[in-house]
């Protein structure tokens, strides 16, 4: 086509630059699919996996072979024998994460913090108001698998019996599984609820096998 034509008719010249610029922003967005949103995310799961192979893989927890957790993961444990979790809005379901969104004014949440105050100072023989704010409120995740130190210590006296072990020994082994605040800076000491029953139900072992 001519300059004259092209000229004569400038829609046939706006086509063509429109034409073009839709190629190049197709061109540009395919790129960046291609690049950032497949190779960027190839690229940190690689490292991920080189790097923090157990982090990875979700932090698994084996025994004898098999998969029993998560260490990023509570679970419920409803016998005397173990250590309890903070309560769950989610029912302790990995696919359900949620906290209960109820407001601190709201009548529902009162009456369920308290029952699970209640039910908990009942649980260990104390006073309500001994018993750690972890231990009646819900995490905003609903699988949070920490507590705090306080709210495993006073699990230790209902813990120990339920097991016929010395409250020494239920203490001792609790304190190793004191984790530190991250980087002594961030969070605060901390107790994996699930790593801590797995270690008591390991002393048993290891007691009835001497």
């Amino acid at each position: 086509m001519s300059v004259e034509t092209s000229l004569a008719n400038p829609a046939v010249t706006t086509a063509r630059i429109d034409g073009g610029l839709l190629r190049a922003s197709l061109g540009l967005a395919l790129i960046g699919l291609l690049l950032f949103g497949l190779g960027y995310s190839l690229l940190a799961m690689g490292l991920g996996r080189l790097l923090f192979p157990h982090v990875a893989d979700g932090s698994l927890i084996r025994q004898d072979g098999r998969v029993v957790g998560s260490a990023l993961v509570a679970q419920p444990f409803a016998a005397d024998r173990y250590f309890q979790p903070r309560p769950s809005a989610a029912a302790y379901d990995p696919m359900a994460l949620s906290a209960s969104n109820q407001a601190r004014s709201n009548p529902a949440l009162i009456e369920r913090i308290e029952a699970a105050r209640s039910a908990a100072a009942e649980r260990e023989g104390i006073a309500a108001d001994q018993v750690p704010g972890d231990l009646f409120t819900q995490s905003g995740s609903g699988i949070d698998p920490d507590i705090t130190p306080a709210a495993a210590r006073i699990q230790i006296a209902r813990v120990a019996a339920a097991r016929g072990l010395s409250r020494e020994a239920v203490a001792a082994l609790l304190e190793r599984h004191i984790e530190p605040a991250q980087w002594g800076l961030f969070g605060a000491p901390r107790v994996n609820v699930l790593e801590l029953n797995l270690a008591l139900d390991a002393l048993d072992r290891h007691a009835a096998a001497q």
